[in-house]
């Protein structure tokens, strides 16, 4: 029998990825239902969960970080076939090339403005008003997902993969 050569998906290709980022959007999002609920009932009963939306905030940025790591790595976000679908090969490739260099150059903004942030308020010890969650940790884990997201944009820029869904 001939051997097949396909190209790994992109799933198959970032396998190693998927858990940590899976487990870091669940356990942020489980984290912000639960905390709602408790926060809800809480009002019901009379007995307010004081800093819930601290917590809340704090987990939804996890998960949205986790969120946009695996949209990209995956290849999953919004895109527009009605013009891909209708052109060559090669100019297929080339537009994937220029949607990924626009994707460097929006998330490379995201990230300078996000680590400038960071520098900014790194001796202010900037911490939430009512739980004191510091906001050093949530301004790393941003930025650094930012710079994981422009690094996959750029290998795209330069190793586009035109392929059909």
């Amino acid at each position: 029998m001939a051997e097949l050569n396909e190209e790994k998906s992109p799933s198959a290709r970032y396998q190693g990825l998927r858990g940590p980022l899976f487990h870091a959007g669940a356990l942020g999002l489980v984290t912000a239902t639960v905390i709602d609920a408790i926060a809800v009932s809480g009002r019901w009963l009379s007995l307010p969960l004081h800093g819930a939306l601290e917590i809340i905030q704090a987990a939804v940025l996890i998960t949205a970080c986790a969120s946009m790591i695996t949209a990209t790595v995956e290849g999953t976000h919004a895109t527009v076939h009605l013009l891909l679908n209708r052109v060559g090969p090669r100019m297929r490739t080339l537009l994937v090339r220029v949607g990924s260099l626009i994707g460097v150059v929006l998330f490379a903004g995201l990230t300078v403005a996000s680590v400038w942030l960071t520098i900014e308020h790194w001796e202010g010890r900037e911490q939430s008003e009512l739980l004191h969650i510091p906001f050093r940790p949530l301004r790393l884990v941003c930025s650094a997902s930012m710079l994981i997201i422009v690094a996959v944009f750029a290998y795209r820029a330069i190793r586009p993969q035109a392929r059909r869904r």
